[in-house]
């Protein structure tokens, strides 16, 4: 027995057999981590009303198991004792591929964790479904940041000796791309401030209108209801007015329709006719209800305007279009006459006129 115990120690002294015994270690550790956390922590994770934990378990064991994997890995490399460049490379390799994989595993930790805490019923909290592009953005970058820095680490790179170099690279591309980073600060702002979001109705200064199909950092998009998409620099943006039809509590729009019925009509009458026609349309709101006002005295006729809510704000001129059609109709069957300008002409007789020219 001493025997078999001696030829065992003398082949633990051999650096391969070491080197060996550790992957075979370090393969063994790995698959007992992977079936802890697929088959226990699972299970813990099972019993709690989100969702969000298990998709990261799900993640997590991945990167755990190629690390401990290529820690054993490491290990017998320095073990056998290669020469000094072919072990650094080995060691970079595995590192390299261990910070890729936890990289990768960050980047979709975080995707599922923004998207699983934007939709919970939390108003105050800074990330909402609006602000989603914005940390969306800036997480990617974070973390491919940190994925090079650390690769860089790997390699035994001096970080220090590139980023006085990349500070200058950095202003001078800032100078000379001063547009397009003045268009993302703008992009920023906008998904932080939330004057309007994906799906949004607004109007802009030129005069287009039209749905917001996406905010990105450097510009917004817009379908116009001649289906045709506007590309708008962010920073032409903020720096312009924006009216947002889609704005407040609840998207409806009112339309103000302005008639003029000559004097003499039977008000009450015009009255009953305006609401009748905007209650019996099946895309005014009942909520709230249609209104009529008698405005003024108008110098031709009485001014009226009737007051109503649509639903869509991009149906605004259909709808105008088929209210008009229908007062004109009304009116004309009830006989009550809208006014057209008259003016009053007074000319002089020929011998005034004669004796002014003379």
């Amino acid at each position: 027995m001493e025997k078999y115990i001696e030829i065992i120690m003398g082949l633990l002294q051999i650096p391969t057999v070491k080197a060996i015994l550790f992957v075979i270690i370090s393969f063994i550790t790995a698959k007992l981590a992977d079936w802890i956390i697929r088959s226990v922590l699972k299970k813990l994770v099972n019993r709690t009303n989100t969702t969000i934990d298990d998709k990261i378990i799900h993640l997590l064991h991945r990167p755990i198991y190629y690390s401990i994997l290529f820690l054993g890995l490491g290990i017998s490399v320095n073990l056998i004792q290669f020469p000094e460049v072919i072990n650094s490379i080995l060691l970079g390799l595995f590192k390299t591929i261990v910070v890729i994989i936890w990289s990768t595993t960050l980047f979709h930790s975080f995707l599922h964790f923004i998207n699983w805490y934007s939709k919970q019923d939390n108003e105050t909290a800074i990330l909402q479904s609006h602000t989603l592009p914005l940390f969306d953005n800036i997480g990617k970058v974070a973390i491919f940041m940190l994925a090079t820095y650390c690769i860089l680490i790997s390699w035994k790179i001096d970080v220090t000796g590139i980023v006085f170099p990349t500070s200058i690279l950095a202003v001078i591309i800032g100078f000379a791309a001063k547009d397009t980073v003045a268009n993302i600060f703008a992009g920023l702002f906008i998904m932080t401030d939330n004057p309007y979001k994906p799906g949004d109705y607004i109007n802009l200064d030129g005069g287009e209108r039209g749905y917001v199909k996406t905010i990105g950092l450097r510009s917004t998009r817009i379908m116009t209801r001649d289906d045709i998409e506007i590309t708008v620099p962010n920073a032409l943006i903020a720096n312009s007015k924006i009216i947002n039809e889609s704005g407040g509590d609840i998207e409806h729009e009112r339309i103000r329709i302005t008639v003029s019925v000559a004097y003499g009509t039977d008000i009450d009458k015009a009255r009953k006719i305006l609401m009748k026609i905007a209650e019996s349309h099946g895309h005014v709101c009942k909520k709230p209800n249609p209104r009529v006002r008698f405005r003024s005295f108008g110098e031709s006729g009485l001014i009226f305007q009737l007051l109503f809510w649509i639903k869509k704000p991009a149906d605004r001129g259909r709808i105008t279009d088929e209210i008009n059609s229908s007062i004109y109709k009304e009116f004309m069957d009830q006989k009550i006459v809208i006014p057209y300008p008259q003016r009053t002409i007074h000319i002089n007789n020929s011998t005034s006129l004669k004796n002014t020219i003379d």
